[in-house]
């Protein structure tokens, strides 16, 4: 069982904006809200600033990807002591398309923008695990495939074919897999740095890895930190302090966010019983897994299904 492709499936993710860029020259600056979206950004030519209150200024150079939660606000300037432009008033203030920023011909940029939209029920699951921002540099050997998904998603988007909503998803699907793979981005296995903790460094540490592919694999499994240590062929507390350490949650947390995932999923298509669901992940009656559904989601599992079919 692949968590990556696990998580995939359930977000049903789709891509916004492709259109939108920036063209700049001269000294510039735009700061964009925090809005809790997941963006990414491509910066095809030249060199800028990547900004956020209470980190250090981020370069970033031609050919360099970003992914950013906007859980802060950020700005993207030529250098720090510009006024940046507010990205809202911008927008707003412009044709569709390319903003353009500055002035004279010096120092060009050219930066593609995009933005992931997930499914709404499970979207938390991605973004409470993923790291703040994922930096692949342009020198990473598997970034020029990014950029071909990339740009066969903004030409699609822009001259649509026969079955165009279709290729569409495929490629985002495919886009988001290879940035979340990709081993030359800034996101190192073991760490204690609270902004390079999740899922990625999850799946790439060698013991968190292996329980969480044990408890996708079943997760009706009447899991125990005791039995996923033993799994891992390390002490109890070695593991227990380790997965919280590069996962950022607990081993027994992570697979509760992970059963209740599957269930909002399985109460959205409306294709199970709400018992069906709670014997299928791991709970021996429809009473307990109510109970664990509305403290984790904040209402019942038949409210969940309700809502789903209201707004489906």
């Amino acid at each position: 069982m692949d968590p990556f492709l696990d998580l995939i499936r359930l977000l049903h993710p789709r891509a916004a904006l492709l259109g939108r860029g920036i063209d700049a020259t001269g000294d510039w600056g735009i700061t964009f809200p925090a809005l809790g979206d997941l963006l990414f950004l491509w910066l095809e030519d030249g060199t800028c600033q990547l900004i956020r209150p209470g980190c250090d200024p981020l370069p970033l150079n031609k050919g360099d990807f970003v992914l950013l939660r906007t859980t802060l606000s950020f700005t993207l300037t030529s250098n720090r002591d510009v006024e940046p432009l507010d990205s809202v008033a911008a927008v707003a203030a412009k044709q569709p398309g390319r903003l353009r920023l500055g002035f004279g011909q010096e120092r060009p940029i050219s930066l593609h923008m995009g933005k992931f939209l997930f499914s709404t029920a499970n979207e938390d699951l991605l973004t409470g695990l993923l790291p703040p921002l994922v930096q692949v540099p342009s020198h990473s050997p598997k970034l020029h495939r990014l950029h071909n998904l990339l740009t066969l998603m903004e030409s699609e988007g822009r001259d649509p074919g026969p079955a165009g909503e279709f290729i569409i998803a495929r490629l985002v699907e495919l886009a988001l897999v290879e940035i979340l793979r990709m081993p030359a981005s800034r996101l190192p296995g073991q760490t204690t740095d609270p902004a390079k903790r999740g899922l990625l460094a999850g799946l790439r540490d060698p013991v968190a890895g292996k329980a969480i592919r044990a408890m996708h694999a079943d997760v009706g499994q009447e899991w125990t930190v005791d039995s996923l240590a033993r799994l891992c062929g390390v002490s109890r507390s070695t593991f227990a302090t380790r997965f919280h350490a590069v996962v950022g949650v607990s081993p027994i947390s992570y697979l509760l966010r992970w059963r209740i995932a599957l269930a909002k999923e399985a109460l959205g298509s409306g294709t199970a019983r709400i018992e069906e669901v709670a014997f299928s992940i791991g709970y021996k009656s429809g009473s307990a897994f109510s109970t664990a559904f509305s403290r984790a989601v904040g209402c019942s599992p038949r409210q969940f299904a309700e809502n789903s079919a209201r707004y489906a």
